[in-house]
C-alpha cells in the first residue's frame, strides 16, 4: 500500500508541480513583478492553486504511508482491532482518491471561474419560452444548492409567458467548470397548458455557458471593434430607470456579437457588466474553436449549437430525463426541474475519466 501502488500520483507530476511553485515563488520576489496588477494577480492565484493541490496529495501520500506501516505492524501481532483499523482507514482514503481523480475533470484553465449562462427560447413560441423560463428557475435552484451567487444580466420576456432569453451570471468556485457540462439543446415533451386542445408539445432551448473573463490579459477587445448603443431600460427600477438611458447594447463588429444589459442603474455598470459578458462570449467562441480541433482529430464532433441537443425532458406520457451523450437517466423529473443536476453533470465530467482522458 506503499507509494508505487497509488497511480494517481503520476497523474499530476507532483515533483514538476513543486517546481513551478518554486518558480513563481521566485518570480514574486521581483521588484517589478506588480508592475502589472493583472498578470501579478494570475500568477498569484496559479500559485494558491499550486499549493493546494500538491499539499493536498503530499498529505494523502503521508497517510497511505503511515496506514501501509501500521498494517505490517497489524499483521506482524496479529492485532485484529488494528487490522480493522487499518481497513477503515484504508477505506477512507480510497473513497478520498476517487474524489480526487474526479476534480481531474475540473482542470481546465478556466474550470475555476464564474460562468456567464445564455438561455434562449427556440422556435414554439409561448410553449418553448415558458421552457426556457423553466430551465432559468432549474438553473437557479442548482445554484442556490451549492450556495452560489447569481445575477440576472439580462432578460427578455415572452408575450405571453415565459423568457425570450436570458443572461445569468454565477458566482462561485468551479461554477464554470460544473455548468459547462448544460451546453447544447435542451428538450422538453410534454402536454401543453397553453393549448387548449391540451395536445403534447415539444420544445427547444439552447443553453451557453461561458467562463467569466478576470481580466483584460484573458481576453482584450479593440474599442474601434465595439458599437455601443443606448436606450432606455425595460428591467426594474422604477421610474429613474425609464426616464434616463441607462441600459447599454454592444455590437461587436467582426464577430456581430451582441451583448445587451439593463440591470444595473448606471449606464457606466451596465457597459462594464456588458463587457464583461462580451469577453466572456470571444474567449467561449475560441475555446469552442479548441474543442472542435480537439474533436476533429478524434474524429468525433462537438458544437454547442442548435444542431447539438444534450438532454430530453419527458413529463407525459412518462417522466424521464436523460442526457444522450452519457447515458445517465432518472425517472424524477420534478426533482431534476428543480435543480436537482449534481448527478448529470458529474457524469458527464466523469465519462472522460472513464476514457482514460486526464
Amino acid at each position: 500500500m506503499g507509494r508505487e501502488s497509488v497511480p494517481s500520483w503520476c497523474v499530476f507530476d507532483l515533483p514538476g508541480k513543486e517546481q513551478e511553485i518554486a518558480r513563481l515563488e521566485q518570480t514574486s520576489t521581483d521588484p517589478d513583478f506588480w508592475l502589472d496588477q493583472a498578470e501579478a494577480q494570475k500568477a498569484m492565484r496559479q500559485l494558491a492553486d499550486l499549493r493546494g493541490m500538491v499539499e493536498t496529495w503530499r498529505g494523502l501520500e503521508r497517510r497511505v504511508k503511515e496506514t501501509s506501516d501500521l498494517s505490517d505492524l497489524a499483521i506482524a501481532e496479529g492485532d485484529e482491532g488494528l487490522i480493522s483499523e487499518v481497513i477503515g482507514e484504508a477505506s477512507q482514503i480510497e473513497a478520498t482518491v476517487k474524489r480526487l481523480q474526479f476534480q481531474l475533470a475540473l482542470g481546465g484553465e478556466h474550470d475555476r471561474k464564474n460562468a456567464i449562462l445564455a438561455i434562449h427560447a427556440g422556435a414554439g413560441g409561448t410553449e418553448s419560452q415558458d421552457w426556457a423560463d423553466m430551465l432559468l428557475r432549474m438553473y437557479l435552484r442548482w445554484a442556490e444548492k451549492r450556495n452560489y451567487q447569481t445575477q440576472i444580466i439580462d432578460m427578455t420576456p415572452g408575450e405571453e409567458a415565459g423568457i425570450k432569453s436570458a443572461t445569468v451570471e454565477v458566482a462561485g468556485s468551479y461554477a464554470y467548470g460544473y455548468l459547462k457540462a448544460e451546453r447544447g439543446v435542451h428538450r422538453l415533451v410534454r402536454l401543453s397548458p397553453f393549448d387548449a386542445a391540451h395536445r403534447r408539445h415539444t420544445s427547444f432551448v439552447l443553453v451557453e455557458v461561458m467562463p467569466e473573463v478576470e481580466s483584460v490579459v484573458d481576453v482584450k477587445v479593440d474599442p474601434e471593434d465595439v458599437r455601443i448603443d443606448v436606450f432606455r431600460s425595460s428591467g426594474a427600477g422604477g421610474q429613474n430607470v425609464q426616464k434616463n438611458s441607462t441600459a447599454v447594447r454592444l455590437t461587436h463588429l467582426p464577430t456581430g456579437l451582441v451583448v445587451i444589459c439593463q440591470n444595473e442603474r448606471s449606464q457606466m455598470q451596465n457597459k462594464e457588466t456588458a463587457l464583461r459578458v462580451l469577453q466572456s462570449r470571444l474567449l467561449e467562441i475560441e475555446l469552442e474553436k479548441q474543442e472542435e480541433e480537439r474533436a476533429r482529430l478524434k474524429g468525433t464532433h462537438v458544437s454547442a449549437g442548435w444542431g447539438n441537443q444534450i438532454r430530453s425532458y419527458v413529463l407525459h406520457p412518462y417522466n424521464l430525463v436523460k442526457d444522450l451523450r452519457t447515458g445517465h437517466e432518472t425517472s424524477n423529473a420534478l426533482a431534476v426541474l428543480d435543480g436537482e443536476l449534481d448527478s448529470f453533470i458529474n457524469a458527464y465530467l466523469e465519462e472522460p475519466l472513464a476514457e482514460g482522458i486526464t
